[in-house]
């Protein structure tokens, strides 16, 4: 069984592949959109328990994702964190200003990404070998 199930809208393919593998090989279950309007199609229709965003996407870009997502009442709670390249001094501050849960910048750290994600779920990461925890199984 999965840890969780996140949602992956990006439209470039290598920052896709690796993002999905990573959490793949830590027992995420992902869903992937290429574009902003398949993204929010995806969300609505799948629930993940987390979606992680680009900005840049073609059609609606993140920001757009974003605003689509909070006013959907099905998908109140759920942490949408944005993925993305910009990381210029206030990019991070402005994204979370919009109402994202998070910022993770890219490129991305295979040795951290996983474990990153995780705390936006409030899951704990194994250490090899172990099984996933959440706060309640502790």
């Amino acid at each position: 069984m999965a840890i969780a199930r996140v949602l992956l809208i990006e439209d470039n393919a290598a920052n896709m592949d690796l993002a999905r593998y990573i959490l793949e090989a830590h027992g995420f279950a992902c869903h992937e959109a290429r574009d902003g309007e398949t993204g929010v199609k995806a969300a609505r229709e799948r629930r993940p328990d987390l979606v992680l965003c680009d900005l840049r996407l073609p059609g609606i870009d993140g920001f757009g994702v974003l605003r689509a997502l909070r006013a959907d009442v099905a998908m109140a709670g759920v942490p949408i964190v944005a993925l993305t390249a910009y990381a210029m001094v206030g990019d991070r501050d402005r994204v979370l200003s919009a109402g994202f849960d998070g910022y993770l910048a890219k490129p991305l750290d295979p040795q951290r990404f996983a474990h990153q994600v995780a705390g936006f779920l409030d899951v704990r990461l194994p250490d090899a070998g172990q099984a996933p925890t959440t706060p309640t199984q502790s």
